[in-house]
């Protein structure tokens, strides 16, 4: 007997052998047939979807939970439009702050403002408590002089912006959170997924001087997994910080790893060790993305996370060890490093099936394409960069370069495997949106970046599951409605394929199934 039926439907299952059904089975979490297959099946709950459109799962395969929850429970300074408003904002917030003590606030960015704060300004607001202001990209801060005096000396910037190892080291005076405080918040982040139709994701680097939060803090995401506030597949990408080195037997040739030799595929159905993370560059909103050449109208053309062969030298001993590489690298310049350390690996040591990663691929340069190709290097993209920060970042990349910003026909067209995801709560984690964006490359003003990297719906949604699925070595149980396949899925009140394009983003998001149980608070 079924245990679910899901019936009078478009299931548009991401599998080519058969593309369309009317009719799904479940059974003990798995898709267990389509249309004749199980319409004369007992089942002890039959489902009528009123010819609402379903979907396999999206998979946001570049993620940050702790950080969105965090974020989503920490005041906001994003609303305000001038300095004026900002310092009055960090004045109020002192004000609930005890004295000596930290007050923190989210939203930080300098563009809509016009320019950076200092340190001094916030001096003036701050009574003797320590501001700390995240940057919205997530690879600076905005600080005072009461903790710049807490810095070495070669690591505060007199005026008070951090960026990259400055902004971690700033962030390690706060850390660690304790392992029920990030539970809880990845328990808020995950929610917020389910809502958007998302039934697996990859979290971006636990355990790390730029994003982590606590030095066990995959344990926080176990203790999340037994509380049941871990409703999703979740893998996680370990920080390269964690590597050290290992007297490893000589001929496994591991010159660093994990304690234990902890790699990759760890873990279970639900919850997994995945890529190892390692940062070779910054962020574009930041100004600290690796370019080729500098920005338009700045003198300088962003910076790597540190000397490019210690970063070369991390990604070929990532590869040694057997680990799955998520190269985070934006600019151009950085995706060069990247591109050259993982084929010098390869050549030490050929594995084909690796599944090597750029995460971002923010800035890729015509002659980079056929290079990440050739290495079978997926590229996980962010189109809702675009969608909220398009208009700026074509801006600092000119005439000539903007179009090759978060490319999708390039990619595709040269074979790369093109992979969606969002990197919230940097932007919207909409995956809807970001299909729509893809197709018709249009910002939230209406400015078009890139038309000729358009791509079609079907390859858009492919992104969003099928490759994710590739990308994060779910193939077997993710990313199609296949029998075989878990039971994720998610219910749309319209068919994307079917819809104008501009109206993708809109489209609701019914229900959520993941291991065929719907979420709480679905509609069904």
């Amino acid at each position: 007997m079924l245990s679910t039926r899901l019936t009078n439907a478009r299931f548009l299952t991401m599998d080519p052998d058969r593309p369309v059904a009317r009719e799904l089975g479940i059974w003990r979490g798995r898709i267990v047939g389509l249309d004749e297959e199980v319409a004369a099946l007992p089942a002890r709950r039959v489902v009528d979807l009123q010819g609402a459109t379903v979907l396999p799962g999206f998979i946001d395969s570049h993620v940050h939970l702790a950080w969105t929850g965090f974020k989503a429970g920490t005041p906001s300074i994003a609303p305000c439009r001038s300095v004026e408003d900002v310092l009055a904002a960090v004045a109020e917030a002192v004000a609930r702050t005890p004295e000596g003590g930290w007050t923190d606030l989210a939203g930080y960015d300098q563009r809509g403002l016009g320019r950076h704060l200092t340190a001094a300004e916030l001096d003036g607001v701050s009574a003797g408590r320590k501001v700390f202001l995240m940057h919205d990209s997530g690879h600076g801060c905005m600080v005072n002089t009461a903790v710049l005096d807490l810095l070495p000396a070669e690591l505060a910037d007199g005026n008070g912006f951090l960026a990259e190892g400055a902004m971690g080291a700033a962030r390690a005076l706060r850390l660690p959170y304790s392992q029920q405080e990030l539970a809880d918040a990845i328990g808020h982040a995950a929610r917020g997924c389910l809502a958007e139709g998302i039934t697996g994701c990859a979290e971006a680097g636990i355990g790390g001087a730029l994003f982590g939060h606590s030095p066990v803090e995959l344990g926080a995401y176990q203790l999340a997994s037994e509380q049941g506030k871990l409703p999703l597949r979740v893998q996680l990408m370990v920080s390269a910080d964690r590597l050290r080195p290992v007297a490893a037997h000589r001929d496994d040739g591991i010159p660093r790893a994990l304690d234990l030799g902890l790699r990759t595929g760890f873990g279970g159905d639900r919850l997994s060790v995945g890529a190892l993370k390692i940062y070779t560059d910054g962020g574009m909103m930041a100004r600290t993305a690796a370019l080729s050449r500098p920005y338009e109208g700045l003198d300088h053309a962003g910076q790597l996370q540190e000397d490019p062969g210690a970063l070369a030298d991390t990604i070929v001993d990532g590869h040694l060890a057997g680990w799955q590489l998520a190269v985070h690298a934006i600019g151009d310049r950085a995706a060069d490093v990247a591109l050259d350390a993982l084929e010098r690996a390869q050549r030490l040591r050929p594995r084909p099936g690796a599944r090597h990663r750029i995460e971002h691929a923010g800035l890729i340069r015509p002659d980079q394409l056929d290079r990440l190709a050739r290495l079978g290097v997926a590229a996980v993209v962010q189109p809702n960069f675009l969608r909220y920060f398009g208009d700026d970042y074509a801006a600092v990349m000119g005439k000539e370069r903007a179009p090759w910003l978060y490319r999708g026909r390039g990619f595709l067209d040269h074979g790369v495997t093109l992979v969606g995801s969002s990197d919230r709560p940097v932007a919207d984690g909409s995956p809807l949106r970001a299909v729509q964006f893809m197709v018709e490359r249009t910002s939230a003003s209406g400015q078009v970046i890139g038309p000729d990297e358009g791509i079609t719906v079907e390859e858009a949604l492919r992104a969003y599951t099928v490759a994710g699925a590739f990308a994060c070595h779910w193939e077997d149980r993710a990313g199609s409605l296949t029998p075989g396949r878990c039971a994720d899925l998610v219910v749309l009140g319209d068919d994307p394929t079917g819809v104008e394009v501009s109206r993708i983003g809109d489209i609701d998001v019914v229900a959520t199934f993941v291991d065929g149980r719907e979420s709480e608070g679905g509609a069904l």
